[in-house]
């Protein structure tokens, strides 16, 4: 099994660290997914990491929701928060924290790192007066001159190993680089003892052998910090790769909270399968370079690759997920899309049809065309749309007169007609039973014989053909609901 040894460069090794904060935004799973593609691309190796030193923004359950976010997606980790016996140790930061006093004692040994004594108003007025003569505010320009012995009581300070000019390479935007007031003396260690995330990120990634780093455009900005650190630290850079903003729809500004984007799992409620949203998220900033539009992870992993990474930002489009979705669905036995739904009819329902699984694959033919995702679908049932298929229904008597009939009673012998053909008829299809019934209707009228049939069977003005209905609840059902009629009509 490989070790995931730092100095290995050949095997690629991915990660996605995340925060514990709460909510799970499209934009950190594309993120995941993206790494997770590469790194199953080239045969190499997926981490998941928790970065959880923030103590006061770690949301109780958030790992958990972060590893069930994933699962959904089809996103599975080698390493991660739930696995024993890591080459590298614990995938969780706070059970590391050893590892990064380790490095710091390296730094303060070597001259690189010192504690930082001003107090909170002292920083403020240093930063006050910087703003005062409109320059920036650095934090080295007050670095004290002599370093006192770190306790752990007071933050821990990078010396900041050359003051330059950084130029690097980024994987999708190509050489960057940015001025000398970009670099600082920034904090590597908390008061707290916790490490901050410019630094722990980078030991870890150097301890876990991380080859490639995938990450959103607002790190640009902190890169010479970040370059600064691996100075320091002795690390050779990794690959850094920066993935596009997803944007929302008028492309002003990336999707935010105030924007409709939800949490992720907020999706799988709404009823879009999981492989479903990896094929819409993978399509938002990499382009295939061909026409298809629809993949399967396996698909994906075949033909991801870095360079096919756009730099602009994409758009997350509501309307397209929906159309991917029901590209997906389609692709589902009756088995499962019916295993699909079902969780949306009531339990009561449930409870009083034995047989709902042989129900909800008959209506099959109904809803497939007819829905998206789930969302539509609740509404379907919301508005009692299906329910011929799982109750009997309750109209009143007047509802059976046809527009040409001048009274209810009209329609009794039409019905009695229907029952006599439809007690021998064909009921394998909607089509045998139309084979049966049309011929009486050129007699009778069809309007004067389907209008009622399909209110004795439906009991809605509004609702699918009387053959489909009769197909969906069987014979014996649809001659009981003609006979019930029968009777409505003959009291």
């Amino acid at each position: 099994m490989n070790t995931l040894d730092p100095k290995d460069t050949t095997h690629v090794v991915t990660r996605f660290a995340p925060s514990p904060t709460g909510m799970m935004h499209i934009g950190s799973i594309r993120t995941a997914l993206f790494a997770y593609l590469y790194a199953k691309q080239q045969g190499g190796t997926f981490i998941l990491r928790i970065e959880d030193t923030d103590k006061e923004r770690e949301v109780a359950g958030s790992t958990e929701h972060i590893q069930k976010s994933l699962r959904w997606l089809g996103i599975n980790w080698d390493y991660g928060p739930d696995t024993q016996n890591n080459p590298f140790g614990s995938c969780i930061q706070s059970e590391r924290l050893p590892t990064y006093i380790e490095f710091a004692q390296q730094l303060i040994e070597k001259g690189l790192a010192y504690p930082d004594l001003y107090t909170k108003e002292e920083v403020d007025a240093f930063r006050a007066t910087a703003e005062a003569e409109k320059r920036p505010f650095l934090f080295r320009n007050h670095r004290p001159e002599t370093f006192e012995v770190w306790d752990g009581s007071k933050p821990l300070r990078l010396k900041a190993p050359h003051i330059k000019r950084y130029a690097w390479t980024d994987a999708v935007r190509g050489p960057l680089e940015a001025g000398e007031e970009m670099v600082d003396d920034v904090i590597i260690i908390k008061a707290d003892g916790y490490p901050t995330y410019n630094f722990a990120h980078i030991i870890d990634d150097y301890n876990m052998g991380v080859t490639h780093i995938m990450r959103g455009d607002e790190f640009i900005s902190s890169m010479p910090k970040f370059l600064s650190i691996y100075d320091a630290l002795g690390f050779n850079y990794p690959m850094f790769v920066t993935l596009p903003p997803i944007l929302r729809e008028d492309r002003t500004k990336k999707l935010g909270k105030r924007d409709g984007a939800k949490d992720i799992l907020d999706y799988k409620t709404d009823g879009y399968l999981g492989a479903a949203m990896v094929n819409c998220l993978a399509l938002i900033g990499w382009n295939p370079g061909t026409e298809q539009e629809i993949f399967t992870m396996a698909e994906l992993v075949d033909v991801f690759s870095i360079e096919k990474i756009q730099r602009g930002g994409g758009v997350f489009n509501d309307e397209k997920l929906d159309w991917i979705n029901k590209q997906h669905l389609q692709s589902l036995s009756d088995t499962e899309f019916s295993q699909y739904i079902k969780p949306v009819i009531p339990e009561d329902i449930i409870a009083t049809n034995p047989n709902i699984d042989d129900i909800l694959i008959k209506l099959l033919p109904l809803v497939r065309e007819r829905i998206h995702s789930l969302i539509e679908f609740r509404g379907l049932i919301a508005a009692a749309e299906y329910d011929f298929a799982f109750l009997v229904p309750m109209y009143d008597v007047v509802l059976l007169k046809w527009k040409n009939d001048s009274s209810p009673k009209d329609a009794l012998p039409r019905l009695l007609g229907a029952i006599n053909i439809l007690k021998t008829a064909d009921f394998t299809s909607p089509d045998t039973i139309k084979a049966a019934l049309m011929p009486y209707a050129e007699t009778v009228g069809k309007g004067e014989l389907l209008w009622p049939v399909r209110i004795a069977l439906s009991g809605r003005a509004q609702s699918p053909d009387p053959f489909t209905i009769a197909s969906i609840i069987g014979q014996g059902e649809t001659l009981a609901r003609l006979q019930t009629a029968c009777g409505k009509l003959g009291e």
